[in-house]
């Protein structure tokens, strides 16, 4: 960029011009930066007040803009100058100090003295001009102060925005030539839809089905659930047409009988090698939809519930074989006669610690569905449905009533006490815990066990991660670090034969689920490019899965056009910026390429990292990990984040101590400005650097700014483990586990370890923030002031 020329604009509406001193923060800027433009606007994000800006960046050349107002996340559109050419820096003074400190206050003034009497006047003498009245002066005279804290955090803000500004530059996109081609693997609903969707979009799609036909699941059914209102009624399946329209775009190559042999590159520019029908080809491709589906529970694991014991005792899978099959009638696999009374167990090896530990969530919905088969075969046959729970989420409670209605189907709430056969073959339950508070007994032809959906994402032959013994695992992956052996758990080959040093396939979650930010980013792994879509990312119905396959085919296309742009994807859409390495100071380590959440850095055989930038999602997991510090970007960077700690001045006193809070931008960020809309007062001692996330947090700054009298850290970033909602899946755990390190430097500074702090914070928690903050404090305060203040 033009030589750099910072501008500082402070707005004073919106409660900020009462609250503060903001003649003093222009000084600041003027005095100790010496900034040439720096101005109060009144209603800064006016058309009027935006255009003060846009004329000193005409007229005085200024291109570093800080703006003191509003949180960054509101009137983004206002101050939206082009980040190719402008470095803009938003400092919270509003949500975070204005509004959750205490504001100005009136000055206290003397009691006013009483007037004195009016002298009397002769009568044609003129009066002399009487005494102002020293109650009225006194109140001319008192006036509003500022809080001397809020003040004082409001300066501090200040300086750290005017420090990050200065070290930012614009980012210098990486631009490179992308293949428009979507590969979708999996024929089923989600992977029909996906590729009907992208080739509509005017995208090339290559789906790559291993069966030797197309539809999946819903083309081997009877029917279907309702997909559309009122909700009521099953229908007949139309996969059949979606099937056709596939075979029929121009846009769309279907590859059957097809195996993925290796997926390599990078967003954008794939490779994939495919072997189909006896042939193997190479395909270059910009991202992926994975859509391969589900299988049932192994029910051989469910003899305790009478399968394999009992002829008799069937899954709802075999069920609708039996209907596809046979136009709706349900037989008896004894003697192979209709059935006329048949009971439905829900939760057949579901919700159990010892085998599926979750709800499928369409079994209960399957089993309403198959229920009505046995009523609509034979108007006097009787169904029975003994749950836990029945679950019929959204709109299909109208399904859910629509069964309870037919005289023919019997739901009943209980637990099973014991399954048993008479000599006849008939299945005997025995229920107990029942609506009605009574034993139950029910004699029927069949028994149906509504076993659960596993994800396709696991080997045959495991349907939980805890499966996963040395028969599925290829091998631990071991690597030496400076800190110590890091171990990674390598999978067999499943489906996509990735050709990334993480292995071949994409990380579980603990069901075996492919990993991803589940409630904001549900189709996203943590494979920048490759989309989960359907039922392999969690069970739903064949609705949900088409809907599904939209999503996950809009998300691909997302990413090869912002790829085209050299631009990352979720969460930072848009972000231009990319880790740049200083390889002559790199150690070959390994922590970056071991640490990065996405896979972005590979290594040479040395450990050297490679980056591939359109895998990487900007999150600066690596630039924390870095030992060296020799990982940043053009604008967040390890320095800047240092230069913005030495910009808090750090008073004398012991009564004014002062603590760094490091704080997501996804979750805690949003969660202070929330509690600061409320009026919620917090800690005025603490000052507040945004992270891009908890993983770019480098133990260097912990170390160098309690040297110089910082008091403590407090991290707050995205809850993390099993039921992580971490924006970049497991950066705040590489945080919380690079933290246990610092033991070891604090000990060298002779100063408590409990001085740094990491807590888990979701956006919906605002209201805890007050006291996880002054709880710190407190802790803090027990401690005694840091040794190293005043040096």
């Amino acid at each position: 960029m033009a030589d750099p020329k910072l501008g500082v604009y402070i707005c004073s509406d919106c409660g900020i011009g009462e609250a503060l001193d903001t003649e003093k923060l222009e000084n600041i800027a003027k005095n100790q930066y010496r900034i040439e433009v720096a101005k109060t606007v009144p209603f800064l994000c006016s058309q009027e007040g935006a255009q003060v800006i846009k004329d000193d960046i005409n007229n005085e050349g200024v291109n570093k803009i800080v703006i003191a107002a509003c949180s960054p996340r509101v009137n983004g559109d206002i101050f939206d100058f082009d980040p190719a050419q402008y470095i803009t820096e938003r400092v919270n003074v509003r949500e975070h100090i204005v509004w959750s400190q205490l504001p100005a206050a009136l000055e206290e003034v003397p009691e006013p003295a009483a007037a004195p009497e009016a002298p009397v006047v002769a009568e044609g003498e003129e009066a002399a001009e009487a005494p102002a009245d020293s109650a009225t002066a006194t109140a001319e005279a008192a006036k509003m102060v500022v809080n001397e804290n809020t003040q004082e955090m409001a300066e501090d803000h200040l300086r750290m925005g005017i420090v990050r500004a200065q070290k930012s530059e614009p980012p210098v996109p990486v631009i490179e030539a992308v293949e428009r081609t979507v590969l979708v693997i999996g024929g089923g609903a989600a992977g029909l839809t996906s590729a009907l969707e992208s080739a509509k979009a005017g995208y090339k799609v290559i789906l790559a089905e291993k069966e030797a036909v197309l539809g999946g699941w819903a083309g081997k059914m009877y029917k279907i659930l309702p997909d559309k209102p009122p909700f009521e009624d099953v229908k007949t399946p139309d996969i059949d047409e979606k099937i056709a329209a596939v075979q029929s775009h121009e846009n769309i190559t279907v590859l059957m009988e097809a195996h993925i042999d290796s997926i390599a590159g990078t967003p954008g520019q794939y490779d994939a090698t495919i072997t189909h029908s006896g042939s193997t080809e190479t395909h270059r491709i910009g991202s992926v939809v994975m859509a391969v589906g589900w299988k049932p529970y192994d029910a051989g694991k469910l003899e305790h519930l009478g399968y394999g014991k009992f002829k008799n005792v069937v899954t709802n899978v075999e069920v609708e074989e039996m209907a596809a099959a046979n136009n709706g009638t349900i037989s008896k696999p004894s003697d192979g006669q209709q059935a006329k009374r048949v009971a439905f167990l829900q939760c057949a090896g579901q919700r159990d610690p010892e085998h599926l530990p979750y709800c499928s969530s369409v079994c209960c919905m399957t089993s309403l569905k198959q229920a009505l088969y046995v009523t609509e075969s034979d108007p006097d046959a009787s169904a029975y449905i003994i749950y836990k729970d029945m679950r019929t989420p959204g709109l299909y409670e109208n399904f859910y009533k629509s069964a309870q209605d037919n005289p023919g189907v019997m739901l009943t709430k209980g637990e099973i006490v014991s399954i048993t056969e008479d000599a006849s073959g008939n299945i005997i339950l025995e229920i107990d815990n029942t609506i009605l508070g009574e034993k139950v007994r029910v004699e029927a032809d069949m028994l149906v066990l509504a076993t659960g959906m596993v994800t396709n994402m696991l080997p045959d032959g495991a349907e939980k991660v805890t499966d996963l013994t040395p028969e599925y695992v290829g091998q631990w992956k071991e690597t030496e670090t400076q800190d110590g052996i890091i171990k990674e758990v390598i999978a067999d080959p499943v489906v996509l034969n990735l050709a990334y040093r993480q292995g071949p396939e994409l990380p579980y979650l603990k069901y075996g689920f492919p990993d991803s930010h589940f409630v904001c980013f549900p189709y996203e792994t943590r494979r920048t490019g490759i989309y989960a879509a359907g039922s392999v990312r969690a069970p739903m119905t064949a609705m949900q899965s088409a809907n599904d396959g939209v999503g996950a085919a809009l998300k691909a296309i997302q990413c090869v056009e912002l790829t085209s742009r050299g631009q990352a994807v979720h969460p930072r859409s848009g972000d231009e910026s990319f880790p740049e390495i200083n390889f002559t100071n790199c150690t070959q380590c390994r922590r970056c390429t071991v640490e990065c959440p996405f896979g972005a850095l590979d290594e040479d055989e040395k450990g050297t990292p490679k980056t591939n930038t359109s895998r990487c999602r900007r999150c600066g997991t690596c630039m924390g990990a870095c030992p060296q510090r020799i990982i940043s970007f053009k604008d967040y960077s390890v320095d800047m984040i240092a230069s913005q700690m030495k910009a808090i001045k750090v008073p004398d006193e012991d009564s004014k101590p002062r603590i760094v809070a490091l704080i997501c931008e996804n979750d805690a960020y949003p969660a202070l400005d929330i509690a600061g809309l409320n009026k919620i007062q917090t800690n005025p001692f603490y000052r507040f650097i945004t992270m891009r996330c908890l993983g770019g947090t480098n133990l260097v700054w912990i170390a160098d700014a309690l040297s110089a009298g910082i008091e403590g850290f407090l991290l707050i970033g995205c809850r993390y483990d099993d039921d992580y909602q971490c924006h970049f899946v497991k950066g705040s755990k590489a945080a919380n586990e690079r933290l246990g390190k610092v033991q070891e430097t604090l000990s060298r500074l002779m100063l408590e370890a409990e001085r740094v702090t990491q807590v888990q914070l979701a956006m919906n928690e605002w209201d805890q923030l007050p006291k996880i903050m002054d709880d710190f404090a407190e802790q803090l305060k027990s401690f005694g002031p840091n040794p190293f203040k005043g040096f």
